[in-house]
């Protein structure tokens, strides 16, 4: 199976990187795209509730427990100390569509875009120090001048830059 299509999201916290995707996501769905998502988080987190069954079983021990009803279905993984996944392990679990964008995975060798915005606690700019960067997407000036930089909140202009790096078929 090929590869899918993969374009990236990076960015400081709350450099504005979940809105840009959010609204990444509506624009390619919106043009007829399918779209999937990868969200690397850097702490412990949680999808299931305390309590539910679901929850009880992995307290259990299970070593997957999905969640299965009319409208969707979630495969929850414990690693129960095994080595997190690498990136590409995960990407082969993703179904067959067009474009798979990815939020997190800073350090991945696929193209992105760096998000920034001034209340960002991070200011050190990434692009510099990535080769993979290939675009910046601001709420203010940059002044680097070697990449396209974008206005964070053009979405259009940025899917139509992603649609051109990645080579997405008309639709």
């Amino acid at each position: 199976m090929d590869k899918p299509k993969v374009f990236g999201i990076a960015g400081w916290k709350n450099s504005g990187k979940t809105g840009l995707a959010v609204r990444l996501v509506e624009e390619f769905t919106r043009r007829g795209y399918r779209i999937s998502t990868i969200k690397h988080a850097h702490h412990d987190f949680d999808i299931d509730k305390v309590g539910a069954d679901s929850y009880r079983h992995r307290q259990a021990g299970a070593h997957e427990v999905t969640i299965v009803s009319g409208t969707r279905y979630a495969i929850m993984h414990e690693l129960r100390g095994a080595p997190e996944p690498t990136f590409d392990e995960i990407l082969a679990r993703i179904e067959p569509c067009d474009l798979v964008l990815i939020e997190g995975y800073k350090r991945e060798p696929i193209p992105k875009i760096e998000a920034r915005r001034l209340e960002s606690a991070n200011q050190e700019p990434l692009a510099p120090t990535d080769p993979h960067i290939v675009a910046i997407a601001a709420d203010h000036p940059i002044a680097e001048g070697f990449l396209p930089v974008f206005n964070l909140d053009d979405t259009q202009a940025i899917a139509d830059f992603i649609s051109g790096i990645v080579e997405l078929p008309a639709k």
